[in-house]
């Protein structure tokens, strides 16, 4: 089962031990130099502007692009998610320069992690229409797909058109994944229709579990190559419990998952490297 990372400090969603608070430039890198190595699949980033104060999804979060470009520079194989870019916030040919050019520079290295977006508050601060937000988001993930690891570009659509403009440089990837957001049937139908995959939020966010995932995809066809990302309805603990790692890369596998999102349970810095360690023997990733 191939493994992403849900990154520890980029966000501080959800409870969080004390050392990723004062965590810094150099625990960032540890951390992302130790998944490159251990063989996980992507490191994920979220993406906020600004949001109130005390919200309950938390405060601080990374700005994913300039993470993502300085942690391409220090690694070698590990792939960038942003989990996930709020797409009505910006233009699709935004996206596709700014995106296009980490996936040139990181060699390929990019799945984009595209989602409608909910927190009405931010949508107003950035002047960003709000009610319209998911047939607006329908039309850009097509621009995008026109857009993407191509120097000509046009597109034609409700929302956005453009005709004959070059985009220079432009991304590695010809096929460059987008992954969906979302934890209704309407962003899985979104996924399977415009897409390249489905990676919904953890269960203690409202996303699905196993047995929901596995019911909510008997539901739709999904297209070859469709790529599942299940987020364990809890932090796992591969050091002390390696049997709860098997049973949930076993039942990820039962839900029609191809990818896991893993959190892991940590104390400090050093716990946490060891608990990707374990993980990585357990499941068995291609440790370099």
């Amino acid at each position: 089962m191939r493994t992403g990372i849900s990154s520890p400090i980029l966000a501080d969603s959800g409870p969080r031990p004390d050392w990723e608070a004062a965590a810094g430039i150099d625990e960032i890198r540890a951390f992302a130099q130790a998944a490159d190595r251990l063989g996980y699949e992507f490191l994920t980033c979220p993406d906020h502007v600004a949001v109130p104060p005390d919200l309950p999804r938390g405060e601080r979060f990374y700005d994913p692009l300039s993470t993502f470009s300085y942690l391409a520079a220090i690694t070698d194989r590990i792939r960038f998610l942003p989990y996930v870019l709020v797409l009505p916030f910006y233009h699709p040919l935004e996206l596709a320069k700014r995106y296009g050019t980490l996936d040139h520079l990181s060699g390929g290295r990019l799945n984009l992690g595209l989602g409608v977006g909910n927190l009405r508050e931010e949508f107003d601060m950035l002047d960003a229409s709000f009610d319209d937000r998911g047939a607006r988001a329908d039309d850009a993930l097509r621009a995008l797909r026109a857009s993407l690891g191509r120097r000509l570009v046009s597109y034609t659509g409700p929302y956005f058109s453009f005709e004959n403009l070059v985009v220079s440089p432009h991304a590695a990837q010809q096929h460059l994944p987008m992954w969906i957001g979302g934890h209704s049937m309407l962003a899985l139908r979104r996924a399977v229709t415009l897409a390249d995959g489905w990676t919904p939020a953890p269960p203690r966010f409202r996303g699905p579990d196993a047995a929901t995932m596995k019911d909510m995809l008997a539901k739709v066809e999904r297209p070859n190559g469709f790529d599942v990302v299940l987020a364990p309805d809890s932090t796992l603990d591969p050091v002390g419990d390696p049997a709860g790692v098997r049973e949930l890369l076993e039942r990820a596998e039962w839900a029609g998952a191809t990818v896991i999102n893993l959190a892991v349970r940590h104390s400090s810095l050093t716990h946490y490297l060891e608990q990707l360690d374990a993980y990585a023997r357990i499941a068995d990733l291609p440790v370099a």
